[in-house]
């Protein structure tokens, strides 16, 4: 099973879900990755509040490298899981089929059903990326436990 997570710069959001979601499953039965439907930050490391946040929850995301979705990642993947209705509507566009569309899914979907978004806390102060840490290790604890089964 490949899960891939997806933001807007995928400095945020999206490697703490890859992180997260990573420290929930079996290595050798789920692989994990992250990427954003913005190509700002291709290249880059998480951002340090991100890495700071997992940090303080016993993860280490810092040596994730920030790249940019693309229509291969339909091919790569069996789950796209989305952070918000943007990124979700961006993925989507992409889709070559409804094949790839049934692959995606906002995350905190997981948790609940009224299309909740998990919030772009990159202008928020310190507790955002907390607050975003804690409504993406639910969805993660609800797919982990899908996946292991």
């Amino acid at each position: 099973m490949k899960v891939l997570m997806v933001c807007l710069g995928n400095i945020c959001r999206s490697p703490l879900a890859e992180g997260i979601l990573k420290s929930k499953v079996d290595a050798n039965q789920v692989y994990v990755d992250s990427a954003g439907t913005g190509g700002y930050h291709i290249g880059n490391a998480p951002d340090p509040r991100s890495i700071k946040v997992a940090k303080e929850h016993g993860l280490d995301v810092s040596s994730q490298v920030c790249r940019k979705f693309s229509v291969s990642d339909f091919d790569a993947f069996d789950l796209i899981y989305a952070m918000d209705k943007s990124n979700y509507s961006n993925i989507i566009n992409l889709a070559r089929n409804k094949e790839d569309a049934d692959k995606v899914k906002l995350l905190l979907n997981e948790i609940n059903t009224f299309d909740q978004e998990v919030p772009d806390p990159y202008h928020d102060a310190d507790e955002g990326f907390e607050n975003v840490y804690q409504m993406i290790d639910q969805a993660c604890d609800v797919i982990a436990a899908r996946l292991e089964k």
